[in-house]
């Protein structure tokens, strides 16, 4: 049955119940006097009349079509008047019991709590003397069948009054829960419509992220190849040009084409746009990556330079080696461009969940509160910006160590396992 079918039979019954006081009164004194001849009547029936229209006038000034409307604290005052008509009308004539209904109705209504009951027993007390006869018997011997008239409708108006209050109670619960769940249903639309503009508004910051991301991919993958080997260029070009002896400046011109053949391998779509591992990385692990990184390094710009590795060298996820790789890079040709230094290291340490990998030279260093502090896309610089935005990355972290005339230590540690379970 449909919520609304329900609500209906409620009011109905909430109708009904309101009239049914005023017709039961009417009929039984309708019986009382059609069967006048037939059923003698304790008194004048006339009196007996205005008694009823007496009762009828004290239930309807007192609650009218509407028991709700009788004040708590008055309730009591209000049903003992009706219990009192409803004794003395069922005494003249016992066909009165038919009001009793009035009786049972009012009583859980006007009544609060354990009173309501105790409003129902009586009712049914009385009921039962208007079912014996309306008064009590004149003989002991009648007494017996007297108390268990009383007994039984004193207690089938309890037991029925009971059920009736249940079935109210449950009523009123489900109304309840209706409304609670109506404001529950509209509180989850509410929330699905912030759910909503949060969901929206989360896939704008995230395509906005993801633009942001690989702008700054793109501008590092550009600086560790075309820029370094660039910057390798010019060097080697300069160097011809300031030398006296053709043997020695055509090795820098070779050293330049070498180095412009490297950039336009790197620079090929497929390694800058896919970020497909660096070439030293294709046919080598990490270690003879970097040896092979620092030998053309080393021979491109006449320093001496070496690789060490600590550790037991065991294979690591692609992006970790590529990113050791990366650094190394970029901090040998911060080293050719800025240091001026004699020599320079490298250590590639394994260990049990850290990957580090230290650059050293013995360079002019520089003023790290100078350099660190500022921001690369005004500056021109984007080698430690770069490095560092690696190894974060990775969750990792990028220290560096230098002072003016103490050279620099560069050194970068990175899981050897990612945080998805890949080594």
């Amino acid at each position: 049955m449909a919520e609304s079918e329900l609500d209906s039979w409620d009011r109905r019954l909430e109708r009904l119940s309101a009239v049914i006081p005023y017709v039961m009164l009417g009929i039984s004194l309708g019986i009382a006097w059609i069967t006048a001849s037939e059923t003698p009547v304790r008194g004048s029936l006339v009196w007996t009349s205005v008694i009823a229209a007496a009762a009828g006038v004290w239930m309807f000034a007192w609650v009218g079509f509407d028991p709700t409307r009788i004040k708590p604290e008055f309730g009591g005052l209000f049903f003992f008047g009706l219990v009192v008509f409803y004794a003395v009308l069922q005494y003249r004539a016992s066909v009165f019991g038919f009001f009793a209904f009035a009786g049972y109705i009012y009583a859980l209504q006007v009544l609060k709590g354990k009173w309501g009951f105790v409003g129902v027993a009586v009712t049914g007390l009385i009921s039962g003397n208007a079912i014996y006869g309306g008064a009590p018997p004149s003989t002991w011997q009648e007494a017996p069948m007297y108390l268990v008239v009383l007994a039984v409708t004193t207690m089938l108006a309890c037991t029925f009054s009971f059920i009736g209050h249940i079935s109210v109670r449950q009523s009123q619960q489900r109304k309840e829960m209706v409304v609670e769940l109506e404001a529950l249903n509209a509180k989850l639309k509410e929330t699905m419509e912030e759910n909503a503009g949060l969901h929206a508004q989360l896939l704008t910051q995230a395509r906005e992220a993801g633009i942001l991301d690989e702008r700054q991919r793109m501008a590092r993958e550009i600086h560790d190849t075309l820029a370094q080997s660039l910057t390798g260029i010019i060097t080697q070009v300069q160097a011809a040009e300031g030398t006296q002896r053709p043997a020695e400046g055509q090795r820098h011109l070779d050293n330049a084409v070498r180095l412009a053949r490297d950039a336009l391998a790197e620079a090929q779509a497929r390694r800058t746009v896919h970020a497909v591992r660096p070439e030293a990385l294709e046919t080598a692990r990490l270690p003879e990556a970097l040896s092979e990184v620092v030998e053309r390094w080393s021979a491109l710009n006449g320093v001496p330079a070496e690789v060490v590795t600590t550790g037991t060298p065991r294979p690591l996820h692609p992006e970790v080696e590529v990113t050791l790789l990366r650094v190394g890079q970029e901090a040998l040709a911060n080293v050719a461009k800025h240091a001026g230094a004699s020599r320079a290291g490298l250590t590639l340490s394994y260990m049990e969940d850290v990957v580090t990998l230290d650059v050293r030279d013995n360079g002019s260093g520089f003023d790290l509160a100078g350099v660190e502090g500022r921001d690369p896309s005004a500056t021109g610089g984007f080698g430690l910006h770069s490095m560092r935005q690696r190894v974060q990355r990775l969750t990792g972290s990028l220290a560096v160590e230098s002072a003016p005339g103490e050279g620099t230590a560069i050194s970068a540690s990175v899981p050897a396992i990612l945080p998805g379970g890949e080594s």
